[in-house]
Parts: C-alpha cells; structure tokens; sequence
C-alpha cells in the first residue's frame, strides 16, 4: 500500500516585506529544504564573485549540530510560487571579552533583488534575535552581527542602511608557490612530529589557548571540535605541529579542498589555523611552521597556497604573511549594530 508524507508548512507573515505576486515566507522543514538551500547557495555566488565550493553533504552535516540556533525556529524561508528564492539564518555567541554577538547571514538569487525582499528578512532576523536576547542577562555589551565580501555591494548598501557599521575587516590572501620558499629552521628545543589520533585533544586545547588574544574569539567546544573531524577536508597528516617535549608548542592546521580545487581548476592548499602558545612566541616558530607548510605543499604538488588574515591581529599575522609572500586577492568586513 501507498503512503504519502505530508509535510505541514508553517506560513510567516512579514509585515513589510514588498508585494510581490506570489512572494511567500515560511518556516524551515528539515533535510527537504537541504536541496533547495544548495541551488541558492550556487546560484548566488556567480554574481557576488565569491568562490566557494558546497555539496548537499556538506550542508547535512553543517546543520547536524548547530551551535546556539535551532533552525526550525532561526532560519526563514522566502519562496516564489513554491519556489525556494532565498533563505536567512540567525545565531547568537558570548565572546570571551564578554560581548554577546547576534548573527543574521542569507541568500538571495540575484533575480530577487533590490525589490525589498532582503531587507524584510533582515528586520525578521532582527526581530527573532531580540526575541532570543530577552532570555539572556545584560551582562556585557550586545551587537548585531554580520559580513560581507568587498564584491557583494548589495549585502554592504543593505547593512549600512540599517544602521550596521564596519568594525573589523580581513583578507584572504594568496601565495605562488612557484616563488623560491625560503628555509626557516624550527627554534632549538622544539621539534615537529607527526599527528596521530593521541595528539587530537592537546592540539585542540593548545589552539584554544592559543587563539584567546584574538578579536572577537570564543573557545572551539569539544562538539563543534568532533563535528569538524567529520569534515572532508580535516586530515591531519598535512598539519605541521611543533612540540617542547609533551607540550604543543604552536601549529597550522593545513588543509586541501579537493572539490574546490576541481571546480576552480587550480590547485591550492589552505595554510590556516596559523598559531603559537604565548610561552612559545617571539621565536620565529609561526615563520617556520608556515615557510615549512608551504615546502610540504609544493611537495604534495600545489601551486598555490592561501589563508585568511584578520587585519589587526595583534600578534602582527598581517607582516608576517607578507613578507612569506602573501597577497591579499579579497577584502572581507564584519559589521556590528547596537542590539537595544
């Protein structure tokens, strides 16, 4: 016998979303709404030039165990007819400096803008997260939270117009692996080894640590930690790890996105997660570390290397991954707007 799922669609009104015929907003519904999330995802970042690669996997397991949201609640539907044109989601964290942050993120095919549709999902996110900061003590200061790509123009006129303001900005940088790679010894006393499933747990503290003098940081839990071992592109065995005796001294988590590579055609390895322990600073370790990451690239056959860079960073990343030959291709900005 035949059965038939039915599944139940929770409409949102949006008081001033644009009248458009057949605009509608709903609740998300599950793993159905994976596939549809995806086509606005690819069919987004043509225009706003953002290079990414994303698969339905990638998306089910992002969603598997997400922090401070729950996507039946935080994450709008915008649809067309029944058509999935764009959707947003929302989350909160409590950074170590004691700031609250609210995040909105969304999507929206190009066909569909600059008609008004995305500012109606931002003021719903807006609202939804001040519906979750009721339920959290004013014990520090609170901010909407978002970003943009230097080419998503629509994203920065949006959020500058209501109110948002750039508080922070990064780059993503490149290297030509092609260039001569200078030597760089590791400092006396310490020693590069390889990981092994033993190490996971004292890397993952000694990063913790490590990251705490950054903006806007908060610690990685163990879950979220668990979850990125799930990710394809988490392999150890490209990580470049320096140890003082039984004790993780700094690091770089290294990684290959092979699908990436294959849809861009190039052939690039990441040199993130870039980090020393303050005992262990001063010493050239993070110069060696990533001069010795670049070496291991070039040998596994890239051509190319990356990372990201917050522009402060106090620990002066920025001077360091210039003079190893890095040069910013994108410019990325956070934005901040008073929650109350």
């Amino acid at each position: 016998m035949n059965t038939q799922t039915t599944i139940q669609v929770s409409t949102i009104q949006i008081p001033d979303a644009p009248v458009i015929s057949g605009l509608t907003f709903r609740k998300f519904l599950g793993e159905v709404d994976y596939p549809a999330m995806l086509a606005v995802i690819e069919g987004s970042k043509e225009t706003d030039n953002i290079k990414r690669t994303d698969t339905l996997e990638d998306i089910v397991r992002n969603y598997e165990h997400l922090t401070n949201c729950d996507p039946y609640q935080d994450v709008l539907m915008a649809e067309i007819n029944g058509q999935v044109i764009g959707y947003n989601r929302v989350f909160w964290e409590k950074l170590d400096d004691g700031t609250r942050t609210y995040t909105l993120f969304g999507f929206l095919l190009p066909a569909w803008r600059r008609r008004g549709i995305g500012g109606a999902m931002l003021h719903h996110a807006e609202q939804r997260l001040h519906e979750i900061a009721v339920s959290h003590p004013e014990d520090g200061p609170r901010f909407f939270h978002s970003w943009a790509a230097d080419t998503e123009i629509g994203a920065q006129r949006l959020l500058m117009s209501e109110g948002y303001q750039p508080v922070r900005f990064s780059y993503e940088m490149v290297r030509d692996l092609s260039e001569l790679i200078p030597e760089a010894r590791i400092p006396e006393g310490l020693e590069l080894r390889p990981v092994e499933s033993g190490h996971l747990w004292l890397i993952f503290d000694a990063m913790n640590e490590a990251f705490r003098d950054h903006w806007s940081h908060r610690d990685m839990t163990k879950e979220e930690f668990k979850q990125w071992m799930k990710d394809p592109t988490f392999d150890p065995k490209h990580w470049k790890v320096a140890w003082d005796g039984d004790q993780v001294a700094g690091m770089v988590l290294n990684f290959i996105n092979a699908g990436e590579n294959e849809e861009y055609k190039r052939k690039r390895g990441y040199t993130e997660g870039i980090s020393v322990r303050r005992l262990w600073r001063r010493r050239g370790l993070a110069r060696s570390l990533l001069l010795q990451s670049l070496r291991y690239f070039e040998q596994v056959g890239m051509t190319e290397a990356a990372l990201d860079v917050d522009t402060e960073n106090p620990s002066g990343a920025l001077r360091l991954y210039e003079s190893a030959g890095f040069y910013p291709v994108k410019h990325y900005i956070d934005y901040r707007k008073p929650l109350d």
